[in-house]
């Protein structure tokens, strides 16, 4: 958080920063998403760029004021283009003891952390764990380390809220908007778009006008407090960001995956029909396309993962644009039926918003974890399209691919995305909907093979795609199911050879959709030493610790590759012009192993499975240390080779 500049107001100085990367922490009850979305909101309409990170706990009824109930919300703006929720964390909202100690160690050094005093007691300190007799705001250390502000904020809420005949447990759940106001002040943000929104909100709700005084009146009393109390020396300011002209909203990329989705379907002229079964992190999707009734949309909620993604063959079957989302543990028990879907060759897409797993593992963590699951997690030969969108925004873009490729190929296509792009979120530039291409989709109504029984394997010479015919279609009546089709009539075939055909066809097809992706694009030189390649959310810290290392002076590019099977045509090229390859993933190497066997190159990985994105000067210090031991390793050669 290093100040650009620094101005006197009155005796309180204003520093202007370039960016700035809060966290609200609390305990899940404490409204710490609600307040980290609203300084969000009122950030991008002051026009800075944003990247927010939500961090939910895990457990469903974790004890009150426990390290596993804490929940938090972090949030990056700025005055230039970013690409992260930020690295290390300037400024910490704590409002308890629990979320004060699991979250401090991310603070840096020089931080700001604001705590509610209120609640650092000797009973919150037990049930997070800190040995009796210790209170982290006395700790001589950490107050070296960082600027700690105490603020009573439970008693000064009561005080602010006391002529309103409100009860304590009412007026307690204000406490974040105290907070928030605080902020409001500390960081030059307007309070006016919470106003509205809490006056909407539970102006909505029935008998709850009273809800949305005492939380406007707390807002106010928080930020009056930070210009009255003196209690920091400094304000600072965040300029708006010059980012491309035009209208934009805040979207998180479970929000961009339904609009996507339903764009697609537009495009095409269809229905979308959407069946689940719900999973964290993919539930929100539900939700959101529930809503959307009114566009054609259906959705289903099903008994089990089984029955969710059965019911989306049969709407494709059927002629709609069938879609199903999941998890990790969900895409395994769908694995049989998108095997069936394979045989059909049919268009379905499946989402799959990864998790930390195995089984149940870290529900609302993130991770990268299930490619080689997408790649090979089917019974025999079944192979799939997949593609992974980058960034909350980018959702909407490769949703609408996702259903451009499966008509094109008519073939079922995974939809990888993940929980830092499902809950994150950031500007989205609206689109020209005008300008996205059509989908083309032909539904067949005249036999192709007049001379005898329509032939419902007969493929286009160019994509190998079956057609896509209507059940009922008069004279075009034919035979689908799980057992292996003979090859153009579509019958049930046992035949050796035809069996390894159409494993073969079907293989090709997938590979043939090469021909309509995008070709890959690199960030930085061409060519050069170190090329950072990346799949799916890990865009936005590889593509900034890239542009770091090349304004250190280091020869580093990045590309990131949204479309995995089949790989970009022009792939092998720009691996070819890079004399090291290094893959950062959050997992232990599976895109590297997909690359080594394709390529038959060196790769290097930098792998994480914590739970978490990576931290931008990690991957920074890391690629260094890479470069320099390849760089000892080549002079060692070259002096073993000598006479």
């Amino acid at each position: 958080m290093t100040p650009d500049t620094s101005t006197a107001h009155g005796r309180i100085g204003t520093k202007s920063l370039g960016a700035v990367a809060i966290r609200f922490c609390g305990d899940s009850g404490d409204g710490m998403q609600l307040t980290g979305g609203q300084f969000t909101n009122a950030s991008a309409l002051f026009g800075n760029d944003i990247a927010t990170f939500p961090d939910f706990p895990a457990e469903i009824r974790a004890p009150r004021g426990s390290t596993y109930g804490v929940s938090g919300f972090q949030v990056q703006f700025a005055s230039t283009e970013i690409y992260t929720p930020g690295d290390a964390v300037n400024a910490l909202v704590a409002m308890n003891p629990a979320g004060f100690k699991t979250n401090i160690s991310d603070v840096e050094p020089g931080g700001i952390v604001i705590v509610n005093e209120d609640e650092f007691a000797k009973g919150n300190f037990r049930k997070c764990g800190y040995e009796d007799g210790y209170n982290p705001l006395e700790d001589d250390e950490l107050n070296r380390r960082y600027q700690i502000f105490k603020v009573p904020m439970s008693r000064l809420t009561r005080e602010s809220l006391a002529d309103m005949g409100m009860g304590a447990k009412d007026i307690d759940r204000c406490r974040n908007m105290y907070a928030l106001g605080i902020v409001y002040w500390l960081y030059d943000r307007r309070i006016e778009t919470t106003v509205d929104f809490l006056n909407e909100y539970f102006g909505k709700q029935k008998n709850q006008p009273q809800i949305a005084e005492i939380n406007v009146r707390a807002l106010k009393a928080g930020y009056y407090f930070g210009e009255t109390a003196e209690l920091f020396p400094v304000r600072y300011h965040v300029a708006p960001a010059k980012l491309k002209a035009g209208k934009y909203r805040k979207i998180s990329g479970n929000e961009a995956t339904v609009l996507g989705f339903v764009t697609a379907a537009a495009k095409a002229g269809k229905k979308l029909f959407y069946a689940s079964y719900p999973i964290t992190p993919a539930s929100e999707i539900i939700h959101g396309l529930a809503r959307l009734k009114h566009y054609g949309v259906m959705t289903f909620q099903a008994e089990d993962e089984i029955g969710a993604v059965c019911a989306a063959i049969g709407a494709a079957f059927a002629g709609d644009f069938a879609l199903c989302g999941t998890s990790g543990p969900g895409l395994a028990l769908k694995a049989e039926a998108i095997g069936l879907a394979v045989m059909f060759e049919l268009p379905l897409v499946v989402i799959d918003v990864q998790r930390a797993g195995p089984a149940t593992g870290m529900p609302t963590k993130t991770e990268q974890a299930d490619l080689l699951q997408a790649m090979f997690g089917r019974p025999s030969e079944s192979p799939c399209v997949i593609v992974a969108p980058r960034s909350p925004s980018d959702c909407f873009d490769m949703a609408v691919e996702a259903f451009r490729l499966a008509v094109h190929c008519m073939c079922p296509v995974l939809f990888l995305s993940d929980g830092y792009l499902a809950n994150g979120a950031e500007p989205w530039l609206l689109p020209d909907l005008d300008a996205i291409h059509p989908i083309e989709v032909n539904h067949p109504t005249e036999t192709n093979n007049p001379e005898g029984p329509y032939l419902p394997y007969k493929r286009d010479p160019e994509t190998l795609a079956r057609p896509w015919v209507i059940p009922g279609t008069s004279g075009l009546e034919h035979r689908i199911g799980g057992l292996e089709k003979q090859d153009v009539t579509g019958n049930i075939s046992y035949d050796p050879d035809n069996h390894e055909h159409m494993v073969r066809t079907r293989a090709a097809k997938v590979l043939k959709a090469a021909q309509i992706i995008p070709p890959l694009e690199v960030r930085g030189p061409d060519s050069g030493d170190v090329l950072l390649l990346g799949w799916g959310g890990t865009y936005g810290a590889i593509t900034t610790a890239g542009d770091e290392l090349r304004r250190r002076g280091h020869s580093v590019s990045t590309a990131h590759l949204r479309y995995i099977n089949p790989f970009p045509s022009n792939l092998g090229d720009v691996l070819s012009r890079f004399n090291t390859i290094i893959i950062p993933e959050l997992n232990l190497g599976q895109l590297r192993m997909l690359i080594r066997d394709r390529f038959l190159i060196d790769v290097i990985g930098i792998n994480e499975v914590r739970g978490k994105m990576f931290q931008v000067d990690a991957l920074v210090k890391k690629t260094l240390e890479i470069m320099t031991n390849r760089s000892a390793s080549v002079c060692d050669r070259r002096l073993n080779s000598m006479p």
